[in-house]
Parts: structure tokens; sequence; C-alpha cells
């Protein structure tokens, strides 16, 4: 496992990733706790998030109704080459810059079919990502100096329900404009 240092030296050294539009590169649905099945496309819906998603049986709190994580991260906090990025329990994994700054709360994110909008709700590291991926992966994506980077992703919601494939694009729109 990778000590906080590590990971910030590596993140450092890697090149930046899109700003505005990028890529799903893996699409996951958590069956139970621990038990993910990776699809190569998922349905998504307003009342269940991803069809299959054990989200709204555990929580069905919609400000967390669809996790989403850089893919460039979860290949760096893996604990070993060979465990798999859905590990992190993550529904998509993308190519793309998922910071404050590029994403503000209330963006749009068209993906696929879907239009999801990013919530207020912060998606931290907890003591499941520990066990998963160390105490070095955790301090990092946890650490006050990345907070706004989002290294451990993001929490939407979902505004229009649609189809998502892997490979499809993702699409980022500004905020509504407040009512």
């Amino acid at each position: 496992m990778r000590t906080r240092d590590e990971l910030e030296r590596l993140w450092s050294d890697m090149p930046p990733v899109p700003r505005g539009k990028g890529k799903v590169r893996l699409i996951v649905a958590r069956r139970t706790r621990g038990v993910h099945d990776v699809l190569e496309t998922a349905e998504l819906s307003a009342e269940l998030g991803v069809v299959g998603d054990r989200w709204h049986k555990d929580d069905g709190d919609p400000s967390h109704q669809v996790t989403i994580m850089s893919a460039h991260v979860a290949r760096l906090v893996r604990a070993t080459p060979d465990q798999p990025l859905h590990t992190a329990g993550d529904n998509f994994f993308v190519h793309l810059d998922l910071s404050e700054e590029a994403l503000p709360v209330g963006s749009r994110l068209r993906i696929g079919e879907a239009l999801l909008e990013v919530t207020p709700a912060p998606h931290l590291g907890c003591k499941k990502f520990r066990a998963r991926f160390g105490d070095g992966a955790l301090a990092w994506v946890n650490h006050k100096d990345n907070r706004a980077l989002r290294l451990r992703g993001i929490n939407c919601r979902v505004i229009e329900p649609g189809m998502v494939s892997t490979g499809d694009d993702v699409i980022v729109t500004p905020p509504r404009p407040a009512e």
C-alpha cells in the first residue's frame, strides 16, 4: 500500500485530466456490501439511481444517488497493481477533472443518455476505503490541501434517466442559475 507522500508525488507527475469533456472508463453496480458487478451498460433512473445498485435499499438519499471517481485516482490508490478498480465501490470511474473548480456544486454531467447533477454532499474516504487501500490513501484523499480536488470523487443525483455505456462521453454543463 502506498504512503500519502508517494501518492502525492505520483499525482503531481501525472498529466492533467481533461476538463469539460471526458469518458466513462468503468461502470459498477454495488449489489450487496463488497459485491460489485462491472457492467458494460447501465440504466440510470431518477428513483433508483443505477438500476440494480444497492443505493436505494441502503440509503435512498438522492444527494448521493450516484458516485463518481476519477479512474486515475482509483489506479493510484490500488493496494496492488492487480486490484480491480471497482474495489473503491463507486458507480462510475471516469477520465475527467472532478475538482470543485471544474465542477462546482450544481454542475450537470451528460453521461451517455442520462443527465446528472453534482450535489453538495461530500464524498470522503472512510473505514472501508482505509481497509481496501491503506492509511496512506485515506490520508491523501482526505488531506485538507486535496479536498477541493475531490480525489475520493463526487456525489450526484439523476436529473434525466437514460442508458450509459463504458466509453460514453461525459460532458460538463454549467450549474443552473439560481431561481
